[in-house]
């Protein structure tokens, strides 16, 4: 058994994976996400600020969301986040999708390479040479 303290409460807790929360914790959270994402699908073009005061949520945890790919926003959104990789603005998640694109295809090759080959003995090195018994 892993006993930890939650985060954001301080009771212990049955630690198995992910954040460090409890599960009273966890289930608070994704009752605050449904609200976050209930209050964004009404009103397309609100800001961060705005999603933040009228659901008392920090930034930072809506900006989580939005990298973990669980909030996405329209065009039109004021909100826009930027590609971690060459600045692009983005909607949701880390990268844009070219730099998606651009990790898979290095991933992909990657697997592709093939090993290096064994040189053959050269006629100047000792595995190359004739020896005779005297």
């Amino acid at each position: 058994m892993n006993a930890r303290n939650c985060k954001k409460c301080g009771k212990i807790f049955n630690y198995i994976a992910g954040p460090p929360i409890c599960h009273a914790c966890k289930e608070a959270a994704e009752a605050k996400f449904q609200e976050v994402k209930e209050f964004v699908r009404k009103n397309k073009v609100a800001s961060m600020k705005e999603i933040s005061a009228e659901c008392n949520v920090d930034e930072r945890q809506i900006e989580q969301w939005i990298r973990e790919e669980r909030l996405v926003f329209a065009g039109d959104s004021p909100i826009k986040l930027f590609c971690e990789t060459c600045g692009a603005p983005i909607f949701t998640g880390r990268y844009c999708g070219n730099c998606k694109k651009d990790q898979v295809n290095s991933f992909g090759a990657a697997g592709r390479q093939e090993a290096p080959k064994a040189a053959a003995p050269s006629a100047g090195s000792s595995a190359a040479r004739m020896y005779s018994k005297k």
